[in-house]
């Protein structure tokens, strides 16, 4: 399918879009390289196993698991530049530190730097959601975004392991620093929107009450979320898993860039859509071709075989980013976005031991892919199934502020599917119809 240039063209014209689509690609570099970097520093200067590095991991997740709604409640009440401050220090000053602890410190260090990360992924969606104003440019920039997270996971980790075998994993640890309190500090001097000119012109006013606008539509999309990331976080493990099992671990980089350039592929073709897709039905999609990864021999048939899957990996989860957009308005978008990149962490944590159970028991790295798959697309039927069997006459969405009412008069509720018509659909949040 082409990938119609003109309307991506339009979406880098809008003021302040690629500069900081630019940014965030290279902002990202730093925290794609974390994982691998602090795995590489338990096993081989801490001489401890890997299981001892998956908890420091853990720790790392579960910090920026329940510091991310925090954090973007922050941005919401105090703006962009008070509210990254706290974040700069610590997580600066936190893998400054990990290189000189021990492991019982390292375990601390990672908990608390996930806390106070720097919310880079957050703000920046915040931002283009203000940058790009209407239904369908949003989803143009967000799909531009996605694909500037694949090229920093195609960067980030690659950059890592160079650093750390040809210095050391401490030398790589305070690059990670180093390139954090840079990150922080061009995020400090952009200062990019987080609300629109005329919101920024009000005076301070307190946040809106999470009841307001948590609603069950928004909780569905975080579900699809993070079943969406279940399935991504299995598939990782799962990919190393088959590659030892043929002798090609060598090749582990190949095949993570062939999946990375599918997820583009289907981010891009996704932003040029111009009729709304159920993130349900993306979600049960993604399981679906998840399941038979594997189920080949050798590096390149692997490959092969995991491209369909990889188209639908970017396109799931801006579809999600975009319903968020649309579901809450913009006086507690920060913090419904913070809630978004919780479920992200919550669904990768959950993934790959999901697929490592699985492989245990079996033997067989196919067997995680299947694992991993069945269980978004379980969560997507469900999910479905939640969303049409609630009952009309029950409110489910508390009242919003009028001036959301007014922004946003004449959207369908991002959850349903378009009614069916005889004209051209319009714009709409992509996958949530």
């Amino acid at each position: 399918m082409p990938v119609p240039a003109r309307p991506y063209l339009r979406a880098a014209r809008l003021p302040g879009v690629t500069r900081l689509l630019v940014f965030a690609v290279l902002a990202r570099v730093p925290q794609t390289a974390s994982a691998v970097v602090l795995t590489l520093h338990v096993v081989t200067t801490l001489h401890l196993g890997y299981a001892a590095a998956g908890l420091v991991a853990t720790a790392s997740t579960i910090g920026q698991a329940l510091g991310g709604p925090w954090r973007a409640r922050a941005v919401d009440r105090l703006g962009l530049r008070r509210a990254l401050i706290p974040s700069i220090v610590v997580s600066t000053a936190a893998w400054a530190l990990a290189p000189l602890t021990g492991y019982a410190g390292l375990l601390v260090l990672a908990a608390v730097g996930g806390v106070l990360s720097l919310p880079v992924f957050t703000v920046v969606r915040q931002s283009l959601a203000v940058l790009a104003p209407s239904a369908e440019e949003r989803r143009i920039v967000f799909s531009l975004d996605s694909v500037g997270v694949e090229l920093s996971f195609m960067i980030g980790p690659a950059a890592g392991v160079l650093l750390a075998t040809g210095a050391s994993t401490s030398v790589a640890i305070w690059g990670v620093a180093g390139a954090t309190l840079l990150a922080g500090l061009a995020l400090l001097v952009m200062n990019p929107p987080t609300v629109s000119a005329d919101r920024s012109q009000e005076p301070d006013d307190e946040p809106l009450p999470r009841s307001d606008w948590f609603t069950p539509s928004l909780l569905a999309v975080l579900g699809v979320t993070a079943g969406a990331t279940v399935v991504l976080a299995g598939t990782d493990v799962s990919i190393v898993a088959h590659l030892r099992e043929t002798g090609d671990v060598a090749l582990t980089g190949l095949i993570f860039v062939a999946w990375g350039t599918g997820s583009s592929l289907g981010a891009l073709v996704y932003g040029g859509l111009h009729r709304r897709w159920s993130p349900f039905g993306m979600l049960a999609l993604l399981g679906v071709l998840t399941v038979p990864v594997g189920m080949v021999d050798g590096p390149y048939r692997l490959m092969l075989s995991i491209l369909p899957a990889a188209a639908m990996c970017a396109p799931v989860l801006t579809a999600t980013v975009e319903a968020v957009s649309r579901l809450v308005p913009e006086r507690a978008r920060g913090e419904a976005m913070g809630w978004h990149g919780s479920a992200l962490q919550v669904g990768s944590a959950l993934g790959a031991p999901l697929a490592g159970a699985a492989m245990d028991s079996s033997g067989t790295a196919w067997t995680g892919f299947a694992a991993v798959g069945v269980a978004g697309a379980l969560l997507a039927v469900v999910g479905t199934l939640a969303v049409r069997l609630r009952r009309p006459s029950v409110d489910v969405a508390p009242a919003v502020p009028d001036e959301f009412v007014r922004d946003h008069e004449g959207e369908a509720d991002p959850l349903r599917p378009p009614a069916r018509s005889t004209s051209r659909p319009g714009p709409g949040p992509g996958r949530q119809g």
